[in-house]
C-alpha cells in the first residue's frame, strides 16, 4: 500500500507563488508517474501536471509557464512550485500516484488565491 501526504497549501495573494510538497511512502514500485491535480468547487478534478520517473513533465495548458513540477527519487517526493498564481488557481490540489493498474491519491491541500 502507498500513502502520499501532501503540504503546502495556503492562502496567497494574485501573483504570489506557493510550492506544495507531496511525499510517498509505503512499497513504491517503479518506474511510475507522479502528479498533481486540483478540484475547484463545483467543478471536475483536472489534471495539472504530471511528471514521470525519468523527470519528464507535462503541463496543462492553463499553468505553463507559471507551474513547475520536480521529483526527488531518492525521497519518493514531488513538488509543485507555483509563480504568478490566479484566482482561478483556487482549488484544492490532490498528489497522485500512478503505476500499471495502480493509482494512488493523497488527501489534499487547499490553495486559495485572493484578488
Amino acid at each position: 500500500q502507498v500513502q502520499l501526504v501532501e503540504s503546502g497549501g495556503g492562502l496567497v495573494q494574485a501573483g504570489g507563488s506557493l510550492r506544495l510538497s507531496c511525499a510517498a511512502s509505503g512499497i513504491i514500485f517503479s518506474p511510475n508517474i507522479m502528479g498533481w491535480y486540483r478540484q475547484a468547487p463545483g467543478k471536475e478534478r483536472e489534471l495539472v501536471a504530471t511528471i514521470t520517473s525519468g523527470r519528464y513533465a507535462y503541463y496543462a495548458d492553463s499553468v505553463k509557464g507559471r507551474f513547475t513540477i520536480s521529483r526527488d527519487n531518492a525521497k519518493d517526493t514531488v513538488y509543485l512550485q507555483m509563480n504568478s498564481l490566479k484566482p482561478e488557481d483556487t482549488a484544492v490540489y490532490y498528489c497522485n500516484l500512478a503505476r500499471a493498474t495502480s493509482n494512488y491519491w493523497g488527501q489534499g491541500t487547499q490553495v486559495t488565491v485572493s484578488s
